[in-house]
């Protein structure tokens, strides 16, 4: 029986492809492309030729997918490819795969590049869970009342945003939460691509160009910087607690002495946390540090007021 293949493509760098998409992509007769001009440029690339290509896309989606499912149903193999990334994921290919399902045709995934995940593998992401949000509703009204709910969780969200738009999404994140910490990816896989990390006051300052595809990482409410998460003792001050590998002092701040180093190690400036040093490690402090690994750290000490 013939099946649609979902091919995930490359976001930028045209090197992000799997082997199995471009063997699939050479083998099957027919491609459906969210922009033919778009898959022609990816199957240029790689020397593919000779299919035949439909556009399916968001205005089209639902009419070119009764289109597909007749040329499944008389024998051929589809593969599908949205511009970039993987179909589905704030892309088209939800309505085509649901419509090749009710047909009864199988649907092969071949997985890939995603925004979404690529931002999040460089985030420095902690936790087992976070929501995608993908881009927000273009009506400013919609938008910050869609932003306040994500905000009020307690995990991270992703979103994507237009450069049209990325400036005001910050000021809104930076006025209703002004010390939660953001990740942002501009660019990513491309040649200009740049991440930057702090709070979303702190990143705005940081773009010097409004240029490109830009995914956001918004870290949950217990990693903030400058805010009061009432983590302190009773004496007010001096103590602090871990989240993750990220060594949180008292008033909510990470802690300057503190830091997650490439080796898994967190360091911790003995000179201003002896005590909690000492209790934690086994080695003698020499030169004002001790160091013991994240993972030892954290698993001994998540959550615990030191």
């Amino acid at each position: 029986m013939a099946c649609l293949y979902v091919v995930a493509t490359p976001i930028g760098n045209m090197e992000d492809i799997t082997l199995r998409a471009l063997r699939t992509l050479k083998e099957v007769p027919v491609i459906a492309c969210e922009d033919t001009r778009h898959t022609s440029i990816l199957l240029n690339h790689y020397g593919i030729s000779g299919k035949k290509l439909i556009a399916c896309h968001a205005r089209n989606e639902e009419a070119s997918a009764r289109g597909v499912v007749k040329i499944l149903e008389e024998g051929a193999d589809v593969a599908y490819c949205s511009d970039a990334g993987t179909p589905g994921v704030s892309d088209p290919g939800s309505r085509l795969v649901r419509a090749v399902r009710d047909a009864g045709i199988p649907v092969v995934p071949l997985p890939g590049a995603s925004a979404a995940t690529t931002l999040v593998s460089a985030a420095g992401l902690f936790g087992k869970t976070f929501t995608f949000e993908g881009f927000l509703s273009p009506k400013s009204g919609r938008r910050r009342r869609r932003l306040e709910e994500l905000l009020s969780r307690d995990e991270a969200f992703i979103i994507y945003e237009s450069p049209f738009r990325i400036e005001k999404t910050l000021a809104e994140i930076a006025s209703l939460a002004p010390g939660r910490l953001v990740v942002l990816g501009r660019e990513l896989t491309k040649v200009h691509e740049e991440i930057f990390s702090g709070t979303a006051g702190e990143v705005s300052g940081r773009l010097k160009t409004l240029k490109g595809e830009f995914a956001l990482c918004v870290m949950p409410r217990d990693l903030v910087k400058g805010e009061n998460e009432e983590d302190g003792g009773e004496e007010g001050g001096g103590a602090a607690r871990c989240d993750g590998a990220y060594y949180v002092a008292a008033d909510g701040g990470t802690n300057p002495a503190a830091e997650q180093n490439g080796g898994g190690a967190v360091n911790i400036s003995a000179e201003e946390d002896g005590d909690a040093v000492s209790a934690l490690c086994a080695t003698d402090v020499d030169d004002g540090t001790a160091e013991i690994s994240a993972e030892r750290f954290c698993a001994e000490n998540a959550g615990a007021v030191l």
